[in-house]
């Protein structure tokens, strides 16, 4: 929804004091690729970074700007569905409103398209990516990060660290919980390192293989 509420010079020393340097970040849910300087200032080439938003609207307004974004709706499951994008542009999801819409009645969906959504894994072959080049997964899709997770299959295994949004209620109705994430992740050896909440039900958490 907001940019990283664990700054990202926080997660870079917290990092480096496991010995994991970044090489290439994959981000998915660009929104306005916010995150940029924090990356670059922290020793990651702009040129390993890759920018995934489903909101084409907001991929052409950073394309203009001049950072290439790829248009694409990351799920577990490729089909065609709604994406509801609000007022705000930040809190646009696959997903309808759960408890979002009383933590912050004044963000309303105002538009919804239709997108085809697609796996990490389709995405990876279709643009032949060399996903060993990105050790750091930052995932920030309004309640849909688990969902992205579980479609990248063993391509999870490339990551060092993975920063994603986490939810301890239904934020968005039927989005996975912190519980969920720490789960599956601890499948591929990931443990929750560190959580930042806000009090809306919702927060980022830093997972680091272990």
């Amino acid at each position: 929804m907001y940019k990283m509420l664990i700054p990202y010079d926080t997660v870079s020393q917290i990092l480096s004091s496991y010995g994991i340097t970044v090489n290439g970040v994959l981000h998915i849910g660009a929104h306005e690729c916010e995150e940029l300087a924090a990356y670059t200032q922290n020793g990651v080439n702009p040129d390993n970074i890759i920018w995934i938003e489903a909101n084409p609207s907001l991929v052409e307004k950073m394309r203009a700007a001049g950072t290439p974004v790829y248009n694409a709706a990351i799920s577990n499951k490729e089909e065609e569905v709604p994406f509801y994008i609000t007022n705000n542009g930040q809190s646009s999801s696959l997903l309808k409103f759960g408890t979002h819409a009383q933590h912050y009645p004044w963000c309303v969906v105002s538009n919804t398209i239709t997108v085809k959504t697609e796996t990490l894994q389709t995405f990876i072959d279709k643009h032949k990516i060399h996903i060993g080049n990105y050790n750091f997964w930052n995932l920030d899709i309004q309640g849909c990060e688990l969902s992205a997770l579980i479609s990248a299959g063993d391509n999870i295994m490339s990551a060092d660290a993975i920063y994603c949004e986490v939810n301890i209620e239904e934020v968005y109705e039927g989005c996975a919980l912190l519980t969920d994430l720490d789960t599956y992740l601890s499948k591929y050896n990931f443990t929750r390192h560190s959580i930042s909440m806000t009090g809306a039900g919702w927060g980022d958490a830093l997972y680091i293989k272990t």
